[in-house]
């Protein structure tokens, strides 16, 4: 059984979130890792740079990190979050950090991001040509300018589908297409009772419009009358994270700035691994994941 308050919440299972699940745990505390190891970059990767290691798999790197983290106490939640609350520095409760994950929600002290960058295209017509002119990668960021218009969103996990349930309060009609949907039967209810409408077992064929978007073309032959497509592929991305949280992005504005204590501008808000910028390697995950978790550790014990 998981217990709703965590001293520490992590997100991302890749190498970076393992490494901070070892160390916060070791320290006795109560630390929940949310995330799916299989999507991890590292999964499919045969590794042969990392120190005081022969060539090994990503998959037995991380099921192995997995099991040392769980054998320190770490919890393992096998679902994407879907958004993150920040404390109310007014309140006096010390509530801390509000989780909703697919189909729970869940309170902590601290929170480590460990998510990795990537943003996967689609790499169909239509789709470079309309970026910003109705394609975005962000619903957080740019769901505003589309009140009132038909939208939709592309992707089958659980970024997309709480994209989805965000524009439901914008949006007059929200659309969900995805090949298949890999986030909890919960939440699928979830979207079709705020009247998303599904499109399941589809691909995006095409994105069509001059100016600014105006369809959305399947390979089944139907065409969605829409000026707005969010393409979500995966977990939730930098920028959504940071339009949600108010978290200071470096000057590229692809990676969260850091200190040397892998601290955020936010209170209590911590982050790892190639979500924090280049190198993107394991080895530098890794690191920054024991910072991380130390760091966040001390924060949560000080609470």
């Amino acid at each position: 059984m998981i217990e709703a308050n965590q001293d520490i919440i992590i997100l991302g299972a890749g190498p970076g979130g393992l490494q901070a699940a070892i160390h916060a745990a070791r320290k006795g505390l109560k630390v929940l890792v949310l995330g799916k190891n299989d999507k991890s970059s590292l999964w499919w990767a045969h590794i042969e740079n990392f120190c005081c290691t022969l060539e090994i798999s990503g998959e037995q790197i991380l099921k192995t990190g997995q099991q040392q983290a769980e054998s320190f106490g770490a919890i393992f939640f096998n679902e994407d979050v879907l958004s993150i609350v920040p404390p109310d520095l007014m309140s006096l409760d010390g509530s801390g950090f509000t989780v909703n994950s697919e189909t729970k929600t869940f309170k902590a002290k601290a929170v480590i991001i460990c998510t990795g960058t990537t943003r996967n295209k689609l790499g169909v017509p239509g789709e470079k040509a309309l970026f910003g002119k109705g394609v975005s990668y962000c619903v957080e960021c740019d769901g505003n300018f589309f009140k009132g218009e038909e939208v939709v969103v592309v992707g089958g996990e659980s970024a997309a589908a709480g994209g989805a349930l965000h524009l439901t309060h914008l949006a007059s009609k929200t659309h969900l297409v995805a090949k298949e949907f890999s986030f909890a039967p919960e939440l699928m209810q979830r979207l079709k009772d705020s009247g998303v409408i599904i499109h399941e077992g589809v691909e995006v064929k095409e994105i069509t419009g001059d100016a600014g978007v105006d369809g959305l073309v399947l390979d089944n032959g139907t065409t969605l009358g829409v000026t707005g497509v969010f393409i979500e592929l995966g977990a939730k991305g930098v920028m959504s994270l940071a339009a949600e949280l108010g978290i200071t992005l470096d000057e590229s504005m692809k990676f969260i700035e850091t200190d040397k204590q892998q601290r955020t501008n936010v209170p209590g808000l911590f982050a790892a691994g190639d979500i924090c910028g280049p190198p993107l390697q394991m080895a530098k995950a890794v690191g920054e994941g024991c910072v991380a978790g130390l760091a966040a550790a001390k924060f949560a014990k000080k609470l």
